[in-house]
């Protein structure tokens, strides 16, 4: 496992990005795939089916593309994480402090709830009233799930010994890392 000053071996052609929910794993794999020009498929899309059901072909769908040579995508859902490990060349963790996944989630949680917006397959955020009603309400979860992250994230790095991971305590780490690995990889 490496600090946000670990180079690259080569430029990376699949990639998962491990965090908390609320931790910015969408944003950032957005942001490589942008970058790097590959496709960013957000596995959210892939699992959330109308009413917040699961879709009956997630799993399908992620043997599908991770079976192609490049993407970028969030390490999440039990029934796919190790395949998508198995798979991956990098995996970028954020592995931010509790009080700063709490106050993302929180503020996103609320942006999309009061701005009704739609997520995945029409679903929007529940009432807010849902997090003390709600086991898995997404800042509950959050919360709850904090420090189950660390735990997967060793595993691996016992399972997987060859794979690259970079961990990152805040946002700065992201960023000051991306500047000096990924863009140059990027311009070649």
């Amino acid at each position: 496992m490496f600090g946000p000053d670990a180079a690259l071996p080569h430029r990376p052609a699949r990639i998962v990005v491990a965090g908390t929910s609320g931790s910015g794993k969408t944003t950032l794999a957005a942001r490589l795939g942008c970058l790097l020009g590959i496709e960013h498929i957000e596995i959210d899309s892939l699992f959330h089916g109308p009413n917040w059901t699961p879709r009956p072909t997630f799993e399908h769908d992620v043997e599908e593309f991770v079976a192609r040579s490049s993407w970028v995508t969030e390490w999440q859902y039990s029934i796919v994480r190790d395949r998508l490990a198995d798979r991956a060349e990098l995996l970028l963790w954020l592995d931010l402090p509790r009080r700063t996944i709490m106050r993302q989630v929180t503020i996103r949680t609320l942006r999309r709830r009061f701005g009704r917006r739609e997520l995945w397959n029409g679903n929007i955020e529940p009432p807010l009233h849902r997090i003390f009603l709600d086991r898995e309400h997404i800042i509950r979860w959050a919360w709850n799930t904090d420090r189950s992250t660390t735990e997967r994230v060793r595993q691996l790095g016992v399972r997987r010994p060859e794979l690259t991971i970079v961990r990152f305590r805040s946002h700065r780490d992201v960023d000051a890392w991306i500047a000096r690995q990924l863009i140059p990889l990027a311009r070649h």
